[in-house]
């Protein structure tokens, strides 16, 4: 018996177009051309795998040569062509597969083919599956060909990967877009051929396999049979979530009631209990990204559309979203997405999944206020947390105005009851900016902070240098020599046409002769002002000036800068100095 076994994926591949699951929109095309005699001379089917377009080519190939179409342009199968295409016997429809024929030669002998007429019906069809492998060369060859066949030659391309297909070929064909199956039409193809072959299935396992099929029909069916076998022919949730290796709702559920109670232990737990069995930690973070999605769609009605569950569980869903506030559904898909993001460069890939865990214990604690959180929120909002257990280490703070006071340590408190916890978060501050009123300044702390200005100033004072013109000319032919190092010969011909004037304390001005070196002085701007300040370790200008006749280089007066100009002025009046000292101003650059 089994050698004559035959999968469901073979067995129930579409015959016409009316069996064709899910592509209406290309079936119904197909048919109406048929009907109005409008075929093209070239088709090129294009879309994911396992969504019908070899099949719907065969459908194609049989329905134009069949001699007794029905009204709806459907073919007979009982006729000499259907039955000789049926039997794979057929002289007018030839198969070509283009990932081990791709030469030039398999091309022309292609070619020489299509010269002679039909033996038997009105066309001959040429289908060329994963048409994208083809050479360049094969493609040249087959262009003359592809764009004025013989009127009884019509060529089917089908591939997944459309842009790898030259524009030459593509402008020469009509093109189908496929789309991928959705979950709905699967399930119901799914639950007919379950019942052909009584199965026993429940909905529920076939949405699952429908989900992990992604749209393919092909590997739907293989699933499909794989789990009647393992089963025994009776399908449920369980079992065929136990063999596609998938966490179930219910797992999700738990841990989502774990993290709203902020239990991070029992949530750790229910971890190890997953990675027991042999689940990655990257498929219980995407598996938990999808849950919360699916509690966020729940949210609005509008969105409940766009669930994509087993109806059984919906209700379960909607009852759950509803006691959860949306602030904390939004900032644990932040945490959890930047942790999916994360997971493929941690070396500790159990750790980074219960980081993500205990993370997600704090973000209700930390959307109290009803705004949302990103990560990095999350994790300052977890160092201020005063307990991870509330019911096992209780505690008290009390905050004064008192500088000198501290939290006071309720010892009353009897164990194993539960507390109400009140968390004050700790800000830092180095140095005040004000001294709030009421509050005395200790003779110590004026003695700190004097000595910690004394400090700063000291640092200042060292970290300051002087920028000279030689320095600035220097670090420019360092650059210089930097850019022809690189293989920048375009740049480094242009910065050789360039002079520079360095206008201390901090400016540097490139000197051009056309706009052209000037744009691409501009374009280098912020690397050359990076270099200068690594250089350096000060924060340099760059500023560019045209002087289009290169004998004005060297004679040109040199402009001054904003520095030289506020010295000019302080030499025709000196009290604009005393101006700025006065009201401590700078100068603007």
């Amino acid at each position: 018996m089994s050698e004559n076994y035959i999968v469901s994926a073979r067995k129930y591949r579409p015959q016409t177009f009316d069996t064709v699951v899910g592509q209406g929109h290309i079936t119904t095309t197909l048919k109406n051309a048929i009907k109005n005699q409008h075929l093209a001379h070239a088709y090129l089917f294009c879309g994911p795998r396992g969504v019908g377009k070899t099949t719907c080519a065969r459908i194609l190939a049989k329905t134009i040569n069949c001699e007794h179409p029905t009204a709806d342009m459907e073919a007979c199968g009982v006729c000499d062509p259907c039955m000789g295409f049926k039997n794979n016997n057929s002289f007018n429809v030839f198969e070509l597969d283009a990932a081990s024929n791709n030469s030039v030669d398999d091309i022309r002998e292609l070619t020489n083919q299509v010269r002679f007429a039909p033996q038997q019906g009105k066309y001959k069809v040429y289908i060329i599956d994963e048409v994208h492998m083809l050479s360049a060369q094969a493609f040249n060859a087959f262009l003359k060909t592809l764009e004025e066949p013989p009127p009884y030659a019509i060529f089917i391309l089908a591939t997944t990967e459309k842009h790898k297909i030259l524009p030459t070929i593509l402008s020469r064909c009509q093109i189908f877009d496929f789309k991928r199956i959705t979950t709905h039409d699967i399930v119901e193809h799914l639950q007919s051929i379950a019942g052909k072959e009584a199965i026993i299935a429940d909905e529920a396992a076939l949405h699952i396999i429908a989900q992990k099929s992604e749209g393919c029909m092909r590997d739907a069916l293989s699933m499909l049979d794989r789990i009647a076998s393992f089963t025994n022919g009776k399908m449920t949730y369980s079992n065929t979530m136990e063999h596609l290796n998938l966490l179930d709702a219910d797992f999700y559920f738990r841990v989502t009631d774990a993290l709203l109670s902020q239990d991070v232990a029992g949530t750790l737990l229910l971890l190890d209990t997953a990675l027991e069995k042999g689940f990655e930690g990257d498929v219980i973070i995407s598996g938990l990204a999808e849950h919360f999605r699916n509690l966020l769609l729940c949210k609005d009605i509008r969105m409940a559309k766009l669930l994509d569950v087993p109806n059984d569980h919906k209700p379960i869903f909607f009852e759950k979203a509803n006691q959860i506030p949306p602030s904390f559904i939004i900032s644990s898909l932040s945490v959890i997405n930047d942790s999916e993001l994360e997971y493929k460069n941690a070396t500790n890939k159990r750790l980074h999944v219960e980081m993500c865990l205990i993370r997600l214990c704090y973000v209700l604690q930390a959307t109290k206020s009803g705004n949302l959180l990103t990560t990095d929120d999350v994790k300052k909002n977890s160092d201020n947390i005063a307990t991870i257990q509330p019911a096992v280490v209780e505690r008290q703070a009390i905050a004064t105005n008192n500088i000198n006071s501290t939290p006071q340590i309720n010892n009353n408190i009897k164990h194993n009851e539960p507390v109400a916890t009140t968390i004050v978060p700790v800000q830092l501050v180095n140095i005040p900016a004000a001294v709030p009123s009421g509050r005395r300044l200790s003779l110590n702390m004026l003695t700190d902070l004097d000595t910690i200005v004394n400090q700063t100033n000291t640092i200042k004072v060292a970290e300051k240098k002087e920028f000279t013109p030689e320095i600035g000319i220097e670090i420019f032919e360092k650059y210089k020599q930097k850019l022809h190092n690189e293989g920048k010969t375009m740049l480094y011909s242009q910065f050789c046409q360039m002079r520079i004037e360095v206008l201390p304390p901090d400016e540097v001005r490139l000197i051009t002769t056309n706009e052209l070196t000037e744009t691409y002085a501009k374009d280098q701007r912020s690397s050359l002002i990076d270099f200068y300040n690594d250089e350096t370790q000060m924060q340099v200008r760059i500023t560019t000036v045209i002087i289009e006749d290169k004998n004005e280089l060297e004679s040109k007066v040199t402009v001054l800068s904003k520095t030289e100009i506020f010295a000019e002025m302080i030499k025709k009046n000196p009290q604009i100095l005393r101006l700025k000292d006065t009201l401590n101003l700078q100068i603007e650059y």
